[in-house]
């Protein structure tokens, strides 16, 4: 642990100086944008950290854990969003120079569209990044006090967010991607090293883990399966929407998700953008994609061995340890805890807050950067760079404290949700993104829609993902048909997550489509004009 404390300190501060040396720290384009002068291999390793981060690492174990490898079906999802970034997002928001994303909706629908989809991002973003901050503080939780309690989970957050917010004043967007390399290094490195020890201490042969695993699940199919068609003809209706990770929704859900992340979060966005140019751009978005891929697999292959040694007895040689019970999301934390080295105890530590509250320096960055160029500096036009620097830096401590609020929300919400931790925290992305995403795909492939239409289609993603929710939709049938049948209505229309996402973005997209727009040509065609 304090080898790598050194190593994340060491790494800010040569970052922080080398971002003083290039005035990048004394401009908001500088601190915000890294002088677009990042070279593509840092932009994607930066981009998967920021993509990844504690839901991978906790919460892909746990999916697999419980059920298969059928996750690894929404990377389909995620390679399609990639190349339609590098052909659509990435080369118009470079022909028309913007710093962040929103201001391409100031050029298609008007001033008033850019501040609402500014601040529709930062509501989605305190969503997202809180929820991923409570996923990324369960393992160190466990590690500090042995269980998991509110008011536990609570100090730790603090923790993080301190922590994050300090390292973000510190230096910048550029301090923040150099030091996403090390922080990937550190928790694909805790992972391997998780992976070998658990594979070599399975008595077992090969043979007998993959004997186990093929009849392994709940229903007895097998917990190597990667796809799942979601579609079976023997039932009604053919196609299951409460299931999340299948062939359709990898195609659907997850590309609009991915998509949406990607190319309209000032989070993700705002990497893409620090490249010289935008073929840079274009190459980082679909490497970001495809490096993601195996390390998707690494941890959901960890869920799989973690199976094998908490709950096959006779495989092992010995009885069910007495702490494999209660939530399966602690699993990881516990092997690693009761059976791991100390060494290696240290480097999962690591690797968590590597994944975790290290990995929120750019959330904060990101959000502080989206308040400055698409709220306050039109507010406070003509003020000098040093007064838009000094407002954005306490607007980095105000969004933190913001998402650390909303963390200790999400463990409760997670909680009553009944989702697993990855199918939670992909579905609250979904609030702001079905508006956001419907508003940007008619801006940039039609030449319809107003100012208040695009609005209107923000607010109506919302509304819809909200009122789909399992928890919105069961009273809501139930005040309607009454309690008994309300229920069994609710039970057959459970919409699992990106299902959600796709209705939700149809919905919006109608509803900014429908009046007329001024424009003659798609935002595309005319940046190529």
């Amino acid at each position: 642990m304090l080898v790598y404390v050194v190593a994340l300190i060491g790494a800010g501060v040569w970052a922080g100086r080398l971002s003083r040396r290039k005035g990048n720290a004394e401009s908001t384009k500088g601190y915000f944008l890294a002088g677009r002068h990042m070279p593509v291999w840092a932009v994607t390793i930066s981009t998967l950290a920021t993509a990844q981060s504690a839901a991978t690492f906790v919460a892909v174990p746990q999916d697999a854990y419980d059920g298969s490898l059928v996750y690894l079906s929404a990377s389909i999802g995620s390679v399609l969003a990639g190349f339609i970034l590098a052909v659509v997002f990435i080369p118009a928001y470079y022909r028309l120079g913007v710093s962040t994303p929103y201001q391409v909706l100031e050029k298609r629908f008007g001033n008033r569209a850019r501040v609402a989809t500014s601040v529709a991002y930062l509501f989605g973003r305190v969503f997202a990044s809180g929820a991923r901050l409570y996923i990324g503080a369960i393992p160190l939780t466990i590690a500090l006090f042995g269980e998991r309690t509110p008011s536990s989970l609570a100090v730790v957050l603090l923790a993080f967010t301190i922590f994050a917010i300090l390292f973000t004043l510190r230096g910048g967007l550029e301090s923040v991607i150099w030091t996403d390399v090390l922080q990937v290094c550190v928790y694909l490195g805790a992972g391997v090293a998780v992976l070998v020890f658990l594979w070599y201490s399975i008595p077992g042969s090969a043979g007998d883990v993959f004997k186990a695993l093929s009849t392994g699940r709940s229903d007895g199919g097998s917990k190597l399966a990667i796809i799942d068609p979601g579609i079976d003809t023997s039932q009604s209706p053919w196609i299951n929407f409460a299931a999340p990770f299948t062939l359709l929704t990898a195609v659907t859900g997850w590309t609009l998700l991915n998509l949406a992340a990607l190319g309209t979060d000032q989070d993700l966005a705002q990497r893409l953008l620090t490249c010289k140019d935008a073929k840079s751009g274009a190459r980082s978005a679909i490497a970001s994609t495809l490096v993601g891929l195996p390390a998707v697999a690494l941890f959901a292959c960890i869920g799989l061995l973690l199976w094998v040694f908490c709950t096959q007895s006779q495989l092992m040689g010995r009885p069910t340890p007495e702490y494999v019970q209660g939530n399966t999301a602690d699993m990881f934390m516990r092997v690693v805890l009761n059976e791991m080295p100390a060494w290696l105890v240290g480097l999962v530590l690591a690797g968590v807050l590597a994944a975790g509250p290290a990995g929120h320096n750019a959330t904060l960055n990101s959000m502080a950067s989206t308040l400055i160029a698409d709220v306050y500096r039109p507010l406070r036009a003509g003020r000098s760079e040093a007064h838009y620097l000094f407002v954005g830096r306490w607007m980095v401590v105000g969004c933190g404290v913001i998402l650390c609020v909303f963390a200790v929300l999400c463990a409760i919400w997670q909680a009553k949700s009944g989702e697993n931790l990855i199918s939670f925290v992909l579905g609250v992305m979904g609030f702001a993104y079905a508006g956001l995403l419907g508003v940007f795909l008619t801006a940039l492939l039609t030449n319809r829609g107003t100012t208040t239409s695009a609005i209107a289609a923000m607010i109506t993603g919302f509304v819809v993902v909200l009122l789909l929710q399992p928890l919105v939709i069961k009273p809501v049938m139930g005040a309607v048909f009454g309690v008994v049948r309300g229920a069994e209505l609710a039970q057959t229309f459970t919409l699992a997550s990106p299902w959600r996402l796709c209705i939700g973005v149809a919905c919006a997209c109608a509803v900014c489509m429908l009046p007329r727009g001024k424009a003659k040509d798609s935002l595309m065609k005319s940046t190529r004009g």
